[in-house]
């Protein structure tokens, strides 16, 4: 995989109050693109970060429809990547890469 599609792949990390509390079992959670599979996610994050990847679970949020100025509308779908890293691996979200 070239490393274009590597940036491509991984959009941003999710921080959130879930996807923090999954930082103790070893959990990283990234926004990715809807076309990505579990295979470059993974390849890509072994790579851009320096880890080991035990696991990746993958899940299409749906877009919701909210109103703005009076007028509907619908947010876009996309994919989160809950990725599990081996033991004693981590990633530090606050630093770039």
């Amino acid at each position: 995989m070239n490393p274009e599609r590597m940036y491509d792949i991984i959009l941003s990390p999710v921080v959130t109050e879930k996807s923090t509390m999954g930082s103790e079992n070893d959990q990283v959670t990234f926004k990715v693109t809807l076309d990505a599979t579990k295979p470059e996610i993974k390849q890509a994050v072994e790579k851009l970060f320096g880890v080991k990847v035990k696991a990746v679970n993958t899940l299409v949020q749906a877009g919701k429809t909210k109103r703005f100025r009076g007028r509907p509308g619908r947010r876009s779908d996309f994919k989160k990547a809950i990725v599990t890293l081996a033991e004693g691996q981590q990633i530090d979200l606050t630093a770039g890469i």
